[in-house]
């Protein structure tokens, strides 16, 4: 899938800590969204979602599917 990033708005959690270990995600116009590491300041890969794709993972972290780090 073939996804610009071009103009997307970058959100964290606010539970984020300062040491930015964390990822911050993008929600695009079109259904799409994209996760990122916040270490690489925008410069590191992104992994893209269709809609359907990201509903299930939302799915699956709220059921507890994945466990805790």
């Amino acid at each position: 899938m073939k996804v610009d990033f071009a103009g997307a708005v970058w959100r964290k959690s606010k539970y984020s800590g300062p040491d930015g270990n964390c990822v911050e995600v993008a929600f695009l116009g079109d259904g799409n969204v994209g996760v990122r590491d916040t270490k690489e300041r925008g410069c590191g890969p992104i992994l893209a979602f269709e809609p359907g794709e990201w509903d299930a993972f939302v799915s699956g972290v709220t059921a507890g599917r994945f466990g805790t780090a």
